[in-house]
């Protein structure tokens, strides 16, 4: 079984090569793409501006506060965000208003510049998965010489996928993505008995 396994992670390593290496060679879906325009805690915002002076922008499609797994997308990519950002622009998207946006970033100790697409017309037009609008995902955007925005490539986040990493993780022990559910906060209500003050008016915490 061991052996079995290991030929089937190799494999897995071997297409991942694969994919990278097509996407290299395909230059791109090469889609030109309009200058939206976001909101954000500042303002508004174009699509171009938001490559910081870099020619690759990357767009985190995320589905918003009332999406457990799309946090826990955003935390994971958190962590890579300085990595990221030495070459590249990112940004997080969501339907949510700005002041929303920043308060859950804040509570989750996010560093992405958030702009909010309000569910309008990039989400329909920019979609990651055709006929689903508000799909977690990826987007990459190139900026030519010429200031033209192009849509290089785009990958849907979901359970078990290449872009975080805990599905993995878990695997090891045989836990499958189907047994298993984030949430937002895994704080645990002690008894009344456990607790020196007896216990009266205990906040629930954060539900999950």
């Amino acid at each position: 079984m061991s052996t079995e396994i290991q030929q089937l992670e190799e494999q897995i390593y071997e297409l991942t090569k694969k994919l990278t290496e097509l996407r290299k060679q395909s230059g791109g879906e090469g889609t030109v793409v309009p200058n939206y325009t976001f909101d954000t805690v500042t303002g508004s915002v174009d699509l171009a501006s938001l490559f910081c002076g870099k020619n690759l922008l990357f767009a985190i499609h995320n589905m918003g506060q009332a999406c457990r797994y799309c946090t826990l997308w955003a935390d994971g990519l958190n962590a890579f965000l300085p990595h990221l950002e030495d070459r590249f622009a990112v940004v997080l998207l969501s339907k949510d208003r700005p002041e929303v946006q920043q308060r859950i970033a804040h509570s989750r100790q996010w560093r992405f510049r958030m702009a909010s697409h309000g569910g309008g017309r990039y989400l329909k037009e920019q979609t990651v998965l055709p006929g689903e609008d508000n799909m977690p995902g990826m987007v990459c955007y190139e900026r030519g010489e010429d200031g033209r925005i192009f849509r290089r490539s785009s990958a849907i986040f979901g359970p078990g996928d290449l872009y975080c990493s805990i599905w993995h993780v878990l695997s090891l022990a045989g836990i499958s993505d189907g047994e298993w559910t984030p949430q937002y906060s895994y704080w645990k209500r002690p008894s009344a008995e456990a607790m020196e003050d007896g216990g009266e008016n205990l906040d629930g915490g954060c539900c999950g």
